[in-house]
């Protein structure tokens, strides 16, 4: 099914893997021209943007530091120079450094909350005055069913997931009359290159856990990204959406 998303310009924060990537190819896919930021992984960055230009689209690997104002708006910017214009936002570039609450460092903490909700901030900013001054734009902020229901061993992670929550319904209210539609989506535990890491027996109880008895593939989520990036979407703000195969319930 096609989206109606043909000549848009997409930003996807961590694009160069897992859900980011798939969420990249998606929208390309779509018909979208796709930058994708990276912090450390240059070569992935490039091969998921050769996959895009491979389906016939535009593609830019642009390096930044999400939780740096400086770096964000310059990617932003870049972007705009170089595509021509700004249209989507999917903010996804996110970490996890778990821990129990009492032997939780300072660092675990602030690098965790830095990436994952400052990092959002920071792109939700920039994207919004692009937005507010066009009269139009999607934002889709990836968030996570642990920010709604909280996790062992992930106060920070689920903090920080709460947080983007709050952000998205917040600006939901602050761009609605400028026709920007800013949602989030939370997904249980999805089989990507840091689901991997993940002991066996952690990732067969959170397949326990869901009613379907399996765990999403990236493509799940990133299909779901798409539709609240298309006008078929265009009456969805504020909305915290789970693609968990009926984990969280």
């Amino acid at each position: 099914m096609m989206l109606g998303l043909e000549g848009k310009v997409a930003i996807v924060t961590g694009g160069s893997r897992g859900i980011g990537a798939a969420v990249s190819l998606e929208l390309a896919r779509q018909g979208c021209d796709v930058a994708l930021t990276y912090h450390g992984r240059k070569d992935a960055a490039d091969a998921v943007a050769a996959k895009i230009e491979e389906l016939g689209r535009r593609a830019l690997a642009v390096q930044a530091d999400v939780s740096s104002t400086e770096e964000t708006d310059r990617s932003v910017s870049e972007v705009i120079d170089k595509l021509g214009g700004l249209d989507i936002l999917v903010c996804n570039a996110g970490i996890t450094w778990d821990g129990v609450i009492w032997k939780m460092t300072d660092e675990q903490w602030d690098k965790v909350l830095d990436t994952n909700l400052r990092g959002y901030f920071t792109y939700n900013r920039a994207a919004a005055r692009v937005f507010k001054d066009q009269r139009g734009g999607k934002i889709v902020n990836i968030s996570s069913i642990n920010g709604l229901r909280g996790k062992f061993a992930q106060s920070n992670y689920s903090a920080s997931k709460a947080g983007n929550n709050a952000l998205t319904k917040a600006l939901a209210k602050e761009l609605g009359k400028f026709n920007v539609n800013v949602n989030a989506v939370a997904p249980g535990m999805v089989a990507t290159e840091m689901a991997a890491s993940i002991p066996p027996e952690f990732l067969n109880a959170a397949v326990a856990d869901t009613v379907l008895g399996r765990i999403a593939s990236s493509e799940d989520v990133a299909h779901v990204v798409a539709f609240l990036c298309s006008d078929y979407a265009r009456h969805v703000t504020g909305e915290v959406i789970k693609v968990d195969g009926g984990q969280y319930i």
